[in-house]
């Protein structure tokens, strides 16, 4: 079986080595390139079109290819190489990392990876502009907290600064920021940074308090755009240059101007559900301006259709972040200096977990999750989908909320919405649709059913969990309650005449609590069942009782 891959990607780069060699200058532009994106393989010896057509003579010593290409990355690269025999060819394979900077030739060539819009890869410059979206994907660096030496305190909209004391006071921020004056709380949120006795504005600081023009200027990036369409038509398609206070409140008068609230009337219970959780909005758009990549062109864009609530901003997850770890991931932003300001104004997490709000927001509503899945290296899309509400679980989560006096944890609604969601689920499948650790999943399963909210169902190996018999009471689907457990309550008498086949000397009551995990009075009803129907006999009384499979 051909060990090698058939075509190339972004991880993946072939390399003919027939005519006297592929030449070293290249090789090691090809690895630059590698390294300076996601890394990846390179095989030497393969063409383009993946045919197989093997190594030249110059290039099949291991060590001394590594060494050569080592010698001209600067800084150096630790990159490892071996030969490989496919098709009765030999291969070199050449395992390149990921640099956690950024790398270039001995003579001075930066480049990058990218696919084409044929989708197809290729190396292409990496040029000065686009280091420093390297380096904040990687971690290495805070945009926000940059100086602009050509700008001055005199680029400070006061009214913005008056809105800021503002959003302190109506979001809880940091109480203490409000005793200060005014370049006393700049200082303190690093909206200006002090040099040789001049004041000078960050990044942040232009961001959060310069005047338009002043933004337009020096962080021309710095764009929202605020869509709604109905249907094929444009109900509202503006864009923005504006301080990121004033955008938020902007942004949000629209969003509240398209966000109907529906009232769900249950007997003599009447609430209020809105089509998007306000609170998972704020948060979402927090993200957006918050961890977007200033050094991109484009701007943070809300678009709200008949499909859902988008919103997107330019800039991929950073290093270590990716749409299946997002709820378990340590919290990372790209912009440090701007997030810590907006947590301590109040418009951020101070746990930076606001991705977890993102979620509760959809599922406490009983609504499919947030999907992140469009998103790519050069831009974050969160998707919040149109759905109709579930009243029964929205009403299960806000008792269980009231009775315990606080909100129920992320990880117990996550795991109530996926129950929600297919019904019926193990372990393995909660794992799998959470990306939660298996002991955390078991620790919060168990949770829940002393709680009362999921009921387990079968034995060890087999057990299901499903939403709590109140659940499917309150929905009016006690049918639905019932087809869930008998599925499994059918198989009891097959599993227990298995087991008792398999036993010589017969089984006994606690043996059948423990196959099907069931209770004490519930395996003694099953064994007189099964008596009964002259399927087992009974023998011994007391400590000593066993059954027996009844011979006709």
């Amino acid at each position: 079986m051909r060990s090698i891959p058939n075509k190339e990607s972004l991880l993946i780069e072939f390399k003919s080595d027939r005519k006297g060699g592929y030449p070293d200058s290249e090789l090691v532009d090809a690895v630059v390139a590698m390294a300076n994106t996601e890394g990846g393989e390179l095989y030497l010896g393969v063409e383009d079109n993946g045919d197989i057509t093997g190594l030249s003579k110059k290039h099949e010593d291991e060590v001394g290819l590594c060494s050569m290409v080592m010698n001209r990355i600067i800084p150096s690269l630790f990159v490892s190489a071996e030969i490989i025999e496919e098709e009765s060819f030999k291969v070199m394979r050449i395992s390149i990392p990921k640099s956690r900077s950024i790398v270039a030739t001995s003579s001075g060539k930066v480049l990058r990876r990218r696919l084409n819009a044929k989708g197809q890869p290729e190396n292409v410059p990496m040029y000065p502009f686009e280091h420093n979206t390297r380096l904040s994907d990687l971690g290495l660096l805070d945009f926000s907290s940059q100086i602009i030496y050509d700008s001055s305190i005199d680029d400070f909209d006061i009214k913005e600064i008056a809105r800021l004391r503002s959003f302190i006071k109506k979001s809880k921020g940091d109480e203490a920021l409000l005793e200060l004056d005014d370049e006393e709380l700049e200082k303190a949120l690093q909206l200006v940074k002090e040099i040789d006795g001049h004041l000078y504005p960050t990044i942040t600081g232009l961001l959060l308090l310069g005047k338009e023009n002043k933004i337009k200027e020096y962080i021309p990036t710095s764009i929202g755009i605020f869509q709604v369409l109905e249907g094929t038509n444009i109900r509202k398609n503006d864009e923005y240059t504006k301080p990121l206070l004033e955008m938020l409140e902007l942004f949000e008068t629209f969003f509240d101007a398209y966000n109907p609230e529906n009232e769900i009337d249950e007997g003599l219970l009447r609430q209020s559900v809105p089509e998007f959780s306000k609170r998972a909005f704020r948060e979402g758009l927090v993200n957006a301006f918050c961890h977007r990549d200033y050094t991109m062109l484009g701007g943070v864009r809300v678009a709200i259709d008949d499909e859902g609530l988008t919103i997107s901003n330019p800039g991929g997850f950073i290093e270590g972040v990716n749409v299946q770890n997002l709820l378990t991931v340590d919290p990372q932003g790209r912009n440090k200096t701007l997030a810590d300001a907006l947590k301590r104004i109040g418009l951020a997490e101070k746990t930076g977990r606001g991705i977890d709000r993102i979620y509760e927001g959809s599922i406490i509503y009983g609504r499919p999750w947030p999907d992140y899945s469009e998103t790519t290296s050069n831009r974050v899309v969160l998707f919040i989908q149109r759905a109709k509400p579930d009243f029964a679980f929205i009403n299960m989560i806000r008792e269980e909320e009231q009775r315990i006096n606080r909100s129920l944890p992320i990880n117990s609604l996550l795991i109530l919405s996926c129950i929600q969601l297919e019904r019926r689920l193990n372990i393995q499948r909660m794992i799998e649709m959470t990306n939660l650790p298996k002991q955390r999943v078991k620790v919060t399963v168990e949770k829940l059913i002393e709680s009362g909210l999921i009921e387990g169902i079968g034995q060890s190996t087999n057990r299901v969990y499903i939403l709590s018999r109140k659940y499917y009471k309150t929905s009016s689907n006690e049918l639905g309650y019932v087809r869930q457990t008998d599925v499994d309550i059918l198989r009891y008498e097959e599993l227990v005449l298995k087991l008792t086949q398999s036993r010589k000397d017969g089984i006994t009551r606690a043996e059948v609590m423990d196959l099907l995990n069931i209770s004490k009075d519930q395996a003694y009803r099953l064994l007189k069942k099964l008596i009964k129907e002259n399927k087992m006999i009974k023998t011994g009384n007391s400590r000593n009782t066993r059954y027996y499979i009844k011979n006709d």
